[in-house]
């Protein structure tokens, strides 16, 4: 059985899509090959490596990336993890199902270095639930 092909987007793809992309490759297995992208793709956040590394998961070999790298591309999921990407994401042929995922820009997020990894540790965690209940739902993909 060929594996299905998500695609997380957000504005940057430094953060939340980030994490995404290393939560579903780590917990989906072999079930999917997993990406993520920006419509206007920044760079990785240190405070997303961080907080990813705290419970085991190495994004550190990812990189940003533009959504125009998988034009065309045959997905079966794209998952908008912002409004903005919601609203800018292109069309993708086939049978491509997308998924709206809104969660709070903890790059947003002013105060002190514990603060800033605070958010960042509550939107992975929210980011991980939420991929869990995909992937109880998606227990034959």
């Amino acid at each position: 059985m060929p594996k299905k092909r998500i695609l997380v987007l957000c504005t940057g793809n430094s953060a939340r899509s980030q994490m995404a992309e290393g939560l579903l490759r780590h917990e989906g297995g072999e079930r999917f090959e997993v990406f993520s992208a920006g419509t206007k793709p920044s760079q990785v956040r240190p405070e997303a490596i961080a907080v990813m590394d705290e419970i085991g998961i190495d994004i550190s070999h990812q990189r940003s990336k533009s959504v125009e790298e998988f034009v065309g591309m045959e997905l079966d999921y794209v998952i908008t993890v912002c409004d903005n990407a919601k609203e800018s994401c292109p069309i993708f042929p086939g049978q491509t199902r997308r998924l709206h995922w809104p969660f709070e820009d903890p790059a947003a997020v002013e105060g002190t270095d514990v603060v800033k990894k605070a958010a960042f540790r509550r939107i992975r965690d929210q980011i991980h639930g939420r991929i869990m209940v995909f992937l109880d739902g998606n227990e034959g993909a």
